[in-house]
């Protein structure tokens, strides 16, 4: 497989505090890749650089072999990202999921919106005409991500998609992370703390601590040991 994204001797601080350190790393296109590791181990720096959000302090990020530093708000448009406390519009659920696809003027609006919210297990009939007040913590995250998987977005990146939900919904979530890479080829890097779940979903699993990848045969402090394969 052709490498999307290759890091090389990546930093990233905060107030002069290294909160990353990577030396290497390779994410090969059409993959997905989990992120396990404690709170405050670089998990989600880490999915900010991927996502373009943030420029490194130190080293290089390349994405389809050319470097990114300067063209990283231009390379947003590939890259979708899924934050641990997404939020919604204060409109319905149909005009949340299909707002990204109206910005990039995408055709076949509704039908886009549909097939997302059935991806995460939410009837279009009952779901789409609800406003944003009538539904559940859990409902909004599906409701969120189907707003992403509308895009059918070149790279998408979950930070703590299941967090909060039920078995059944963490189950849908498997479901559509399949669904978008086996139908529109979408990569994916998913951080999480449920390790049988990103197990189920990732075909390799890095874990970070302290802001550094651990060697594939380390283990923490349960016991559990991070793979890269």
């Amino acid at each position: 497989m052709d490498a999307l994204y290759e890091l090389e001797d990546v930093t990233q601080s905060y107030d002069g505090r290294v909160v990353l350190n990577i030396p290497r790393l390779t994410i090969a296109s059409g993959t997905i890749t989990g992120l396990a590791g404690p709170n405050g181990g670089g998990k989600s720096t880490l999915l900010r650089l991927l996502a373009f959000l943030e420029s490194p302090a130190s080293g290089v990020v390349r994405y389809r072999g050319e470097p990114t530093l300067g063209r990283e708000f231009a390379l947003r448009g590939e890259v979708t990202y899924f934050p641990q406390e997404p939020y919604l519009l204060k409109r319905s659920v149909r005009a949340n999921v299909g707002y990204g696809l109206s910005v990039r003027g995408a055709p076949d609006i509704r039908e886009r919106v549909d097939a997302a919210l059935d991806a995460v297990g939410l009837d279009p009939v009952r779901f789409a005409p609800r406003s944003w007040r009538q539904l559940s913590g859990g409902e909004v995250k599906r409701v969120a991500l189907a707003a992403r998987l509308a895009l059918r977005p070149r790279v998408l990146l979950l930070d703590e998609p299941t967090a909060n939900l039920d078995k059944n919904s963490a189950e849908l979530v498997r479901r559509a992370v399949f669904a978008a890479r086996e139908e529109y080829g979408t990569t994916l890097v998913i951080s999480g703390h449920d390790q049988r779940w990103l197990d189920a979903v990732c075909d390799s699993k890095l874990k970070l601590r302290e802001g550094g990848l651990l060697a594939p045969d380390a283990a923490d402090e349960t016991g559990w040991h991070g793979r890269t394969a």
